[in-house]
């Protein structure tokens, strides 16, 4: 009997008994018992603690006994396979072979049928999804590339925590949105939350509870209270939470990534969820992400960040020829000094058939025009800056060509250890373009800077 087969067997019964396919840690703990290895073994290359395998593992032998009406461990899962094996298929002529109450069809191989079983009802499992505060999809701007790699850190690499990152208006939300379709049906449970101003951690906590509502009676009480009974829940079920607007947790007038003191409850939880192991997942979605997870994001194999750039120019070509614009070849050379930033070449598009003598006016001039709703969305994010880097923005912008740190160290009056945090803050708000080692600011933010100080 292969190794395949064996994995088949196991991935039938647990399907029988709970409704649900082995997981990825699951088949690992099946798989590496057949081949022999210890709990702290597979603890190991599944990037976990072996307290955690042990206690996945004892629940999956406990479901193999239910299911075959002897006892099966560790030390007797590879001879109790084969044996099942054995029962199976020694009879060739026929087509069922029935073991307590699940039957397995030898020629089709589908997931077994359960005759008079409770479980037959819950083949497919129970999901409780709350998204009331998702967005609609709307028009989707080609992400493949960034798509397959959070499919991959999520589904494959166990990635516990993950920021998506980038200008207001670029994509976050809307990828984050196809992601949840994609995957949503590998989580029991899903919350997509949305940060307003207000935004209180007990509020939060709460929405939390009211989603588990159904299974936390049944949970140990935490001595440690919420808290713990919350981090309890999310290591026993596979849930996915979504928080959007992550910015709002930060304060305005620092540096990215600085809590508001009435928030450091979520960089604790935080800090938990990327420690810890447990099946759930937290996509965090926002224009900063926390000062601390960006400082340890290489070292933590826990967290992931992705920053969200703008639309290649094939894309924006694309973009032009959809939106029925005239001169093809012009306008594309004017909607990239938008950064291909989905929100502003919208923006920018109905400017265009609402006034087209005017653009193309601009376009003769290369002009960046910033209509009013535009520079609205901007100005939203520069009143979160602090005073040094809107002092060091304000200098970039009257510099014709990139500078390098030298540069900006020998002509600018701000200390050189408090120029290397500005410059730090400024290229995680996206606000800040590096070329090789040169910095400059990006046209339509420049353009910003200069109108707000003439």
């Amino acid at each position: 009997m292969t190794l395949d087969e064996m994995l088949k067997l196991a991935d039938d019964l647990v399907f029988a008994k709970t409704g649900q396919h082995l997981n990825d840690l699951q088949e690992k703990i099946v798989r590496g018992t057949i081949q022999g290895e210890t709990y702290e073994k597979i603890a190991e290359d599944f990037h976990c603690n072996e307290s955690y395998v042990r206690d996945i593992g004892s629940k999956l032998w406990h479901i193999f006994s239910e299911a075959l009406g002897e006892e099966v461990n560790k030390s007797n899962l590879r001879s109790v396979m084969q044996r099942l094996q054995v029962s199976l298929f020694s009879n060739v002529v026929q087509d069922h072979v029935q073991v307590n109450n699940i039957n397995f069809c030898e020629r089709t191989r589908h997931p077994p049928d359960i005759p008079n079983s409770n479980f037959h009802s819950q083949e497919t499992p129970t999901l409780h999804h709350e998204l009331s505060e998702m967005p609609e999809l709307g028009v989707f701007y080609d992400r493949t590339s960034e798509l397959e790699t959070l499919k991959t850190w999520i589904l494959q690499e166990r990635c516990r925590l993950i920021t998506i990152t980038g200008i207001s208006g670029i994509g976050k939300t809307q990828l984050a949105v196809k992601l949840l379709q994609d995957i949503k049906h590998d989580f029991e449970y899903i919350l997509w939350y949305n940060l307003d101003n207000y935004s209180t951690f007990p509020e939060f906590q709460a929405e939390l509870f009211q989603l588990f509502e159904q299974q936390t009676e049944q949970e140990p009480t935490a001595k440690n209270g919420n808290r713990l009974k919350l981090i309890k829940f999310l290591q026993n079920h596979p849930c996915l939470i979504i928080i959007d607007n992550l910015h709002h947790l930060f304060c305005s007038g620092e540096l990215a990534g600085q809590y508001q003191l009435q928030h450091q409850e979520f960089c604790s939880l935080f800090k938990k969820i990327q420690e810890l192991t447990h099946q759930s997942f937290f996509l965090l979605i926002g224009w900063e992400q926390p000062r601390e997870l960006a400082e340890i994001r290489r070292s933590n194999l826990g967290y992931k960040t992705i920053t969200i750039r703008g639309l290649e120019t094939r894309r924006v070509e694309n973009f032009v020829r959809e939106q029925g614009l005239g001169e093809q070849e012009k306008f594309i050379q004017m909607m990239n000094q938008y950064q291909g930033n989905p929100l502003w070449l919208n923006i920018i598009a109905n400017l265009i058939l609402e006034f087209e003598d005017l653009i193309q006016e601009m376009m003769d001039n290369h002009t960046i025009f910033l209509p009013a709703s535009l520079k609205d969305n901007l100005q939203q994010q520069f009143n979160r800056l602090s005073a040094l880097e809107k002092k060091v923005m304000l200098e970039l912008s009257q510099d014709e060509k990139p500078v390098n740190l030298a540069q900006l160290l020998q002509k600018r009056q701000i200390h050189s250890s408090d120029l290397f945090n500005v410059i730090q803050s400024l290229l995680r708000r996206c606000w800040l373009q590096k070329q090789e080692n040169f910095y400059s600011l990006p046209a339509v933010i420049k353009q910003y800077i200069i109108d707000q100080n003439d």
